[in-house]
């Protein structure tokens, strides 16, 4: 069922917020087969996929609203079948545990491409990922850095809030996006 077969194109799900990549991803998937439908958000992904389930889909963890996991939980909710895959920028082992029990099929790092994809379909649930021999996990000061860039995103780039948030001072949060971004 992850790969289109003649009189038959497995039905993707793709939710992405970047819009250059979502269709990038879209047009590859469409090339090889698949019937792709796209959204952007948490919304518009459950009201596509309840129009019609999706055997496959591919799901950005962090999205504006409501999260990818919480919309693994929804198309679960919606059908067992569904195989769901967490794609990330911002990935950790306790996200893709949390994305493996609430019913995502399996869990990938971005860059990904539909290569990726298709194999990580082709596998067993939960099924780790080749894990390459370059990767370097970020630094603490990096996923620090990535960490207030998201909340700060999260917060409409109001720093008083995002401090608040972060269970920061306004100006030591000032300090800190003065800095250059650490390297990985």
């Amino acid at each position: 069922m992850t790969s289109p077969t003649p009189g038959h194109a497995p039905t993707l799900l793709l939710v992405d917020d970047e819009a250059v990549f979502r269709e990038r991803l879209a047009r590859a998937f469409r090339e090889r087969g698949f019937e792709v439908s796209t959204a952007g958000s948490y919304d518009e992904a459950l009201a596509l996929a309840t129009r019609e389930s999706p055997e496959l889909a591919v799901v950005d963890l962090r999205m504006p609203g409501r999260s990818g996991l919480e919309l693994v939980r929804a198309l679960h909710a919606l059908d067992a079948s569904t195989r769901v895959i967490v794609l990330t920028g911002y990935g950790s082992i306790a996200t893709a545990v949390e994305a493996v029990k609430l019913g995502a099929f399996n869990y990938l790092p971005k860059p990904a491409d539909v290569d990726d994809l298709v194999l990580a379909f082709s596998r067993g649930p939960g099924e780790p990922t080749q894990v390459t021999e370059d990767f370097q996990p970020p630094s603490l000061a990096r996923a620090e850095w990535e960490h207030i860039q998201r909340v700060l995103a999260d917060c409409g780039g109001n720093i008083s809030e995002a401090a608040r948030r972060l269970g920061l001072h306004r100006r030591s949060l000032q300090r800190k996006l003065q800095k250059y971004p650490p390297a990985q």
